[in-house]
């Protein structure tokens, strides 16, 4: 049953994203709107409210002295949140959604399918901003909707997954950091004093763990596409072996609290207790700085998949910001979003936050240098020896599918209900399946 449902929302979400991609339209009217004045009032829905609230007021009090007739109402939607206030907004009409929105390319498909947001090229022609993006955010930007020509967001930043681990408790015990995996699964085995209620990892059972999962697979087996023709690569032998490898950490080196913990519940198990090591991506540097200051704790790139030190990562989303099609002060809005985008502000936004910045300039600014996992994650990111495994974002279901579809049965998988061969054999399932609905209605 949930197998036809799954196919059924693929196929409708996927028409949708073809007939957009044709006519640039939604069914729903959404694109309707105007370009108005370039004056008046403008509302922004931050896409991580809450988290990067202060840093969002910074740039819009530094836009409202730069351009006083237009006022920005800001709205900050908690991450878990941000998609399904989108699709409700939708639903209930333009009239419900902002002007602008921070928009993750894990989500960016579904908006488009629904007629949300509007192509943005000519004005990112016009304005010479592309010329500022990095290249390869852009690239991912466009390969997540339809024929991957046309970008329905502007990048502000991307991510990438770390392994933080506490400095000091590697010292006090002699370990060598976890640049490689035998490095790694010694330390987590040599950090653990369960009776003293130390552990050497936390992971993510609950919320968002299979995007973690993924990380952890790819990196160990070194795999190198998603794809092997028209079928996933997820269920690969050397895959379910990595996948085996971590699950197996869960209640031997962990809390067996992790089975439910999500982002907030994983980072305050690492701050708050004797953990090692966790594996998340460059959001969390702040809380993990503010817990033990800089030289307390540092994040390197995942560790390498082989002796000859290549790099192998999951691609993570490319965060930016959207133009919502039924906005009727188009010119305010893509005011703001270029104030946004430019050097000083993205770099403002990107240090606050301890990611990686989209506009090229600011990777030669002083705090690169001065924020170690950072400046680690952007010189692997250039480095030639490493791969990038793209995720399939632009499959409309890709985040049903990885969460409410499989987290559980990461769940199951921990428990020992479920084996890693039938936890990536369900997965490879569902994905298969989509990747085949996409592929025919192209």
């Amino acid at each position: 049953m949930r197998a036809q449902r799954t196919r059924g929302a693929i196929a409708a979400a996927t028409g949708l994203v073809l007939a957009l991609t044709v006519t640039a339209c939604g069914d729903d009217g959404t694109s309707s709107g105007a370009e108005g004045d370039g004056t008046g009032e403008i509302v922004f829905w931050d896409n991580n409210g809450g988290a990067r609230t202060d840093v969002w007021n910074e740039i819009i009090d530094a836009f409202h002295e730069e351009h006083p007739d237009i006022r920005v109402q800001y709205v900050g939607v908690p991450i878990a949140d941000v998609q399904s206030k989108y699709d409700a907004a939708i639903q209930g009409g333009a009239d419900g959604l902002p002007d602008v929105g921070g928009v993750s390319t894990s989500y960016l498909a579904n908006l488009v399918a629904q007629g949300a947001l509007d192509p943005v090229d000519d004005r990112l022609a016009a304005s010479g901003l592309e010329d500022e993006i990095i290249p390869n955010m852009m690239e991912s930007v466009r390969s997540t909707v339809g024929d991957g020509e046309e970008a329905y967001s502007v990048p502000t930043s991307a991510n990438q997954g770390v392994i933080w681990y506490r400095t000091d408790l590697f010292e006090e015990s002699g370990l060598e950091p976890p640049t490689t995996w035998e490095n790694f699964f010694a330390a987590a085995e040599a950090l653990t004093d369960r009776g003293n209620n130390a552990f050497g990892f936390t992971l993510r059972g609950g919320e968002g763990s299979v995007a973690q999962a993924l990380d952890m697979m790819y990196a160990q087996s070194g795999i190198d596409s998603f794809w092997d023709g028209d079928e996933t690569t997820v269920n690969d032998p050397a895959n379910v072996e990595a996948l085996e490898n971590y699950a197996a950490l869960y209640g031997e080196v962990t809390p067996e609290a992790d089975l439910n913990s999500d982002f907030t519940n994983m980072v305050a198990t690492f701050t708050g207790g004797t953990v090692g090591m966790l594996q998340h991506n460059l959001g969390s540097y702040t809380d993990h700085t503010t817990a033990f200051g800089e030289g307390g704790v540092d994040g390197l790139p995942m560790p390498t998949s082989g002796e000859d030190g290549h790099h192998t990562f999951v691609s993570n989303p490319v965060d930016g910001l959207g133009l919502f099609s039924g906005s009727d002060n188009k010119e305010a809005a893509w005011t703001f979003i270029e104030f946004a985008l430019q050097h000083e502000m993205n770099s403002l936004w990107n240090e606050s936050a301890g990611q990686i910045p989209s506009h090229t300039a600011v990777l030669d600014d002083p705090w690169i240098a001065e924020a170690p996992p950072t400046r680690a994650a952007v010189e692997a990111l250039n480095d030639e020896n490493t791969t990038i495994v793209q995720l399939p974002y632009y499959l409309p279901d890709w985040n049903d599918i990885t969460k409410s579809g499989t987290e559980p049965n990461f769940q199951r998988l921990l428990l020992g209900e479920m084996t890693a061969q039938e936890f990536a054999d369900d997965l490879a399932e569902q994905l298969n399946e989509a990747q085949a609905e996409w592929l025919e209605q192209r």
